[in-house]
């Protein structure tokens, strides 16, 4: 209870204290106070309690926006992270893709080196299984008649 609200009660009881005291002995002047008083208590009671509810609203628009700004911060720090861990695994996979190309090229380096020793030591298969992949070349591309 705010003080609008105990200086409206308090009026009001006094206006209806100087009514019933006006209608005793009879005093229209003092009835038409008590009444003029009741209805200001009133006003006052009733304007204390909108301003105490206002306060209470915005206490918890206060509580509301605290809330959100922790949620938000929250969500941002949860992006962050997630940025960071995509980075750490772009590079993982960056890693990774060049450890594959490496491994990729010695192997086809071996594989290189061993063709090439095995058509050294064998001339004549080598030309022969060369000139039939060109004459197999040759006859696939020509023009049809």
């Amino acid at each position: 209870m705010n003080g609008d609200q105990f200086r409206g009660a308090s009026r009001h009881l006094k206006g209806r204290a100087q009514t019933a005291v006006g209608g005793i002995t009879g005093d229209p002047a003092r009835q038409v106070r008590g009444a003029v008083n009741q209805v200001a208590g009133g006003a006052q009671y009733a304007y204390g309690r909108a301003r105490n509810r206002a306060e209470d609203l915005i206490d918890d628009g206060r509580d509301i926006a605290h809330e959100v700004r922790d949620r938000a911060g929250n969500l941002v720090e949860d992006g962050r992270h997630l940025v960071d861990e995509a980075r750490d695994r772009a590079g993982n996979l960056i890693a990774d893709g060049r450890d594959l190309a490496r491994h990729a090229r010695k192997r086809g380096t071996t594989y290189g080196r061993q063709a090439v020793r095995y058509a050294d030591d064998n001339r004549t298969s080598a030309l022969l299984g060369l000139a039939a992949v060109a004459f197999a070349v040759g006859w696939l591309s020509r023009s049809k008649r």
